[in-house]
């Protein structure tokens, strides 16, 4: 392991998406420190993943919605890179923690409506600020939106517009952090086989299907998909890409 490699920050990294990008950017030599919620084990099992990949690996434990902690998280990421990493800064952001709900807008309350903006967008967007003076010049930052800002299917009206305010905001961060050759881009996955949304996409053979047929690729998105696409995003090559919205979702709808 060299101490030269890369090292990238993701948000709900153990488990589902978070995961597969997690152990992409390891075999790419990424070092990578992850957040999880609630599920210490899964992340431990990340980090031995990654190390056996080659790369270093952390976990720290977030509640990407609660804005009111990012100070506290800040300062611990702060001591991560000194202990594990021997570094005062990290290169790469991902902000992919987050959950959805189904229901149809007339039935969707008020406290789901503020835990999909809290997760999805306000807390993105003052993570982000809170972890600024930790991230490298010239590094990048990765919004996680969704396919869902494009197309419509019913249920997801409070999810999918919490999705479209940070991609609109990400195009603020590219143009405020370009003097720091900071890059700010937005992945936006489409359906997906995961556990998202009790695992609809991936256990439904009817709607499974049905997404296969209007996707140009033909066949649902597997997290190894999303996971790929990320790791190219934060390697080499992409460096005059930024402000920019990147829907991996094979093709559905075209």
């Amino acid at each position: 392991m060299s101490n030269s490699n890369k090292l990238a920050l993701i948000t709900g990294a153990s488990r589902g998406l978070g995961r597969s990008m997690a152990l992409h950017l390891a075999d790419a030599g990424i070092d990578v420190l992850g957040t999880y919620y609630s599920k210490e084990a899964e992340a431990r099992e990340v980090v031995a993943e990654v190390e056996k990949r080659g790369a270093r690996a952390a976990m720290l434990q977030l509640d990407a919605g609660n804005a009111s902690s990012f100070g506290d998280f800040a300062a611990s990421v702060k001591q991560t890179l000194a202990d594990t990493f021997g570094r005062t800064d990290f290169d790469h952001l991902v902000n992919n923690a987050g959950t959805g709900i189904h229901a149809p807008f007339t039935e969707t309350t008020e406290d789901g409506f503020d835990l999909m903006v809290a997760l999805h967008y306000k807390g993105p967007y003052f993570l982000t600020q809170a972890l600024l003076p930790l991230i490298a010049d010239g590094g990048r930052i990765l919004n996680v939106s969704s396919g869902l800002t494009r197309f419509s299917f019913p249920g997801y009206s409070a999810y999918a517009a919490a999705k479209g305010a940070i991609e609109t905001a990400t195009t603020y961060m590219a143009l405020e952090l370009a003097p720091r050759n900071i890059t700010v881009n937005v992945i936006a996955p489409g359906a997906i086989e995961t556990d998202f949304g009790g695992g609809a996409v991936r256990d439904n053979a009817e709607l499974n299907q049905m997404i296969a047929t209007n996707t140009a690729l033909g066949r649902v998105g597997l997290p190894d998909d999303i996971g790929g696409a990320v790791a190219a995003l934060l390697t080499d090559g992409l460096n005059w890409v930024t402000g920019q919205r990147i829907e991996a979702s094979g093709g559905f709808g075209l």
